[in-house]
C-alpha cells in the first residue's frame, strides 16, 4: 500500500512539475519574441521596410492566424465559405493582423515590459502582460495553446478586450448588411479607412 501511494504521489508530483515547465516554456517564448522584436525595432541602422520584415519574421510563426481568422469570423460564418474563400479570407485576415501588429508596435518608445505569472486550463495557456510606460499601463493576455510541441497564440486581449471577438463583431456587422464578398473588399483595405 505504502509503494502505490509513493508511486502515486511521485507521478502527480512528476506531472504538476511538467505543467509548470509547460506554462513557463510559453511565458518564455512570449518574452524571446517580444525581445526579438523590439531590438530589431532599436536598430537604427534598419530601414522602416527592413525592419518591418524582420518583424514578422520573428512573430509570425507564433501567430496561428488561420485558427484566429476562423474564431473572428464565427463557427456559423466559417462553415459557409467554400474552400477557395477561406483561403483568401485566411490570407486577407493574416495581412490585416501582420499590419496591425506592425502599426502597433511601431509605436513603442521605451516603455518597459512586465510578464505575469503564466495560468495553465487544460492545454491552453494565458500569459498576462503589461506594457508600462511614465503615463500609463496596459495590460494584455496572450492566449496559446500547443500543437506539435509549439506554442501558438490564438487569442490577445488587450485591457479586458479579446482581438477575436472584436474582429468577430466587426464580421458579423457586414455580414448583416451584406455579403461575404463585401468582408473581403473591406479586409482589402487598409485598417485605417
Amino acid at each position: 500500500m505504502k509503494k502505490t501511494f509513493l508511486i502515486i504521489f511521485c507521478f502527480l508530483f512528476m506531472c504538476n512539475t511538467l505543467l509548470a515547465d509547460d506554462k513557463n516554456d510559453a511565458k518564455m517564448m512570449i518574452k524571446s519574441k517580444i525581445d526579438s522584436a523590439i531590438s530589431v525595432l532599436q536598430n537604427e541602422d534598419l530601414k522602416k521596410e527592413e525592419s518591418n520584415e524582420k518583424i514578422i519574421g520573428i512573430v509570425s510563426p507564433v501567430f496561428n492566424f488561420g485558427l484566429i481568422a476562423k474564431l473572428s469570423m464565427g463557427k456559423t460564418n466559417w462553415q459557409k465559405l467554400s474552400s477557395d474563400n477561406k483561403k483568401r479570407f485566411v490570407d486577407l485576415f493574416e495581412n490585416r493582423m501582420k499590419s496591425s501588429y506592425l502599426e502597433k508596435l511601431n509605436m513603442y518608445t521605451n516603455e518597459s515590459i512586465n510578464y505575469g505569472e503564466p495560468i495553465q486550463e487544460g492545454r491552453k495557456v494565458q500569459v498576462p502582460t503589461e506594457l508600462i510606460s511614465k503615463d500609463n499601463k496596459i495590460n494584455m493576455i496572450y492566449k496559446l495553446y500547443k500543437s506539435k510541441g509549439l506554442w501558438k497564440i490564438y487569442d490577445l486581449e488587450v485591457e479586458g478586450v479579446s482581438v477575436v471577438k472584436t474582429y468577430k463583431t466587426q464580421f458579423d456587422e457586414v455580414l448583416k448588411k451584406g455579403t461575404v464578398e463585401n468582408l473581403m473588399k473591406e479586409l482589402e483595405k487598409p485598417e485605417s479607412e
